[in-house]
């Protein structure tokens, strides 16, 4: 697992309130299929921007850019974040 998956992980399991550990999913599971609720997906993109320090544009802010670990790191790589 690399540096970024863990730190994505870890904001999941921080802020997804998800409930099972965001460290066993796999890169493809629906977050959302898993609990991820549309209130936490906000909480989950603040903490990843603090995380990585960029900020999601509006074209990005929709369920789609959350919906997995392999959705989000696409979504920071896009971002310019290191990945």
């Amino acid at each position: 697992m690399s540096d970024v998956e863990t730190k994505i992980r870890e904001v999941l399991q921080a802020h997804g309130k998800l409930p099972v550990s965001a460290m066993t999913l796999r890169d493809d599971d629906d977050l959302y299929q898993h609990g991820l609720s549309s209130f936490a997906s906000v909480n989950v993109m603040l903490a990843l921007e603090n995380t990585f320090d960029i900020e999601f544009p509006d074209v990005l802010l929709r369920r789609d850019t959350f919906k997995s670990v392999a959705a989000i790191r696409e979504a920071l790589a896009s971002l310019g974040a290191e990945v």
